[in-house]
């Protein structure tokens, strides 16, 4: 075959994998998006600290079986072929996110909203166990051995990209309609839920029209494919060491690099630093867009310096700079350091009042925005109480939110979560070529999935929901949340400077 014919095989097989795995990616995304609506929706209400950390929980346990479905998708990968598992792992994904669309909230079916939409969750992480190994060494075993590090980046570029189509919908859709319609029960934030089916045919359709891997198609036309893929994988003693070495010293500090760069930081912003929802999700928009082509350049560099010290070099400035960077845009959103400028305008937007159960007193709800000369301006609520037999006002404390930040300060916060994503960029753009290069083929799409999707799934998914619950345990540091990527990349970072080999163009094996 000529190098053009080459060229557009291997472009069509990126372009197949790489649409797929991302939309996979948005579905599994949305959720983690909408959560402080999912958690109003599908859970009684009264605790919104209780209904977020449960929804949270129900987000992670989406990540934690996803080694499952690495373990289940990649033994059939390796026996029945690499096309046909994907397309298995594509349809489960998209059928479970617009299900969750359809499920009623906890106001109308009760205790089964929560249940239902944990089931869906549990299959979307199964379903995302197989995909990423399939497409990843679909990819890689397509792709020339001086330049797999180049290739299977475009893989890496999918779950960011993903995430820049599930924060794009969303935008969309919440700002054309009002918060009321977007909240209720049966508003705008399913949208997103439903529109991923459309997505998903459309990447069917293509994957279809692929041929089996070439390495694959070879090593079982000569007998050679695994019989028992689990078993060769994890009782060999050399491959399972080989296994273990991924992740403790790779994966699971590319993993909470990953979900503190891109999830811990959109978390952060919003319930943190208080920003207002489009703003905090245009700084992670900007920062996504300007930081996405650098997957492709370290994936570029790893084939000629190897994959080794890029991703550690990543794991170390970020556990250097987490805490700085994060300190910075805590205390730059805060509104005393605005409050000598100018203000242009400042109204009481709405008041409300609700009767305190039989008491006779009543809760007055009083919403004020503030906007200053420079662009700046939040939102202020305080609660007060109607005492009935005094007839005086028990003065609740003001809190402010919906901050939206001056141009200035607006375009530091992109430049600073754009470093944040840039670390991910380091860590996980060689990842692919990395993990393939460990394995053979015949038990490649299992061995190399299962440290993948622990090292994400388990230590890397688990970044929202340990860091809010670390900031409702120790509530002194609003900061205390980012001691567990700390921790985890500091140990990896040890582990692999002192074990990993910095593998260049290494060859694939049967």
């Amino acid at each position: 075959m000529s190098n053009k014919g080459e060229g557009n095989v291997i472009t069509r097989v990126i372009a197949a994998s790489s649409l797929g795995t991302m939309i996979e990616w948005y579905d599994f995304y949305i959720f983690g998006m909408l959560a402080k609506t999912i958690s109003t929706e599908f859970f009684p209400e009264g605790n919104a600290t209780a209904a977020l950390l449960s929804t949270l929980a129900i987000f992670a346990a989406g990540f934690i079986v996803r080694p499952f479905g690495a373990l289940v998708f990649g033994r059939l990968g390796d026996i029945f072929g690499r096309k046909s598992t994907f397309l298995l792992t594509l349809v489960l994904m998209g059928g479970s996110t617009f299900l969750i669309g359809l499920v009623p909230g906890y106001k109308s079916i009760g205790i089964a909203a929560p249940l239902l939409v944990l089931l869906l969750r549990l299959i979307q992480g199964l379903a995302l166990g197989g995909e990423y190994g399939g497409a990843a060494t679909y990819v890689a075993e397509h792709a020339p051995a001086n330049r797999r590090g180049y290739f299977t980046s475009w893989i890496q570029t999918t779950a960011t990209l993903g995430l820049f189509l599930a924060l794009g919908v969303i935008m969309l859709v919440k700002m054309n309609m009002s918060d009321a319609a977007f909240n209720s029960e049966w508003g705008g934030w399913r949208y997103p839920f439903w529109f991923s089916i459309l997505l998903v045919g459309v990447s069917v359709y293509i994957r279809m029209k692929m041929e089996e891997s070439p390495l694959f198609s070879k090593l079982k036309s000569e007998g050679k494919t695994a019989k028992n893929p689990l078993k060769e994988s994890f009782s060999n003693k050399a491959n399972f060491k080989m296994v273990l070495l991924a992740l403790f010293g790779a994966v699971m500090g590319q993993g909470v690099v990953w979900y503190t760069g891109q999830f811990y930081a959109q978390s952060f912003l919003e319930t943190k630093a208080m920003l207002d929802f489009e703003q905090s999700r245009t700084i992670m928009l900007w920062a996504i867009l300007f930081a996405t082509p650098f997957f492709i350049f370290f994936g570029w560099l790893s084939d000629k310096i190897g994959r080794k010290w890029i991703m550690l070099l990543g794991m170390l400035i970020a556990i250097l700079t987490y805490r700085p960077i994060f300190s910075y845009l805590l205390e730059k959103s805060d509104t005393k350091a605005w409050q000598g400028g100018t203000i242009t305008s400042g109204a009481v937007e709405a008041t409300k009042r609700i009767p305190l159960g039989n008491t006779g007193d009543t809760l007055i709800t009083t919403v004020q925005t503030m906007h200053y000369e420079s662009g700046a301006g939040y939102k202020q609520e305080r609660v007060d109480t109607l005492i009935a037999a005094t007839h005086q006002v028990q003065m609740g404390k003001a809190v402010i939110k919906d901050k939206v930040l001056p141009s200035n300060l607006y375009w530091k916060f992109i430049g600073l979560v754009f470093l944040l994503i840039l670390y991910v960029t380091m860590v996980y753009g060689p990842i692919a070529a990395f993990l393939v290069e460990l394995f053979p083929i015949r038990i490649r799409y299992t061995s190399m999935s299962l440290p993948y999707h622990i090292g994400n799934g388990v230590f890397g998914g688990l970044v929202p929901f340990i860091g809010v619950l670390l900031q409702t345990t120790f509530t002194a540091d609003p900061l205390v949340g980012l001691w567990y990527p700390i921790a985890v990349a500091t140990l990896c970072f040890v582990i692999g400077a002192i074990y990993l080999n910095n593998k260049i163009d290494e060859e694939v094996n049967d």
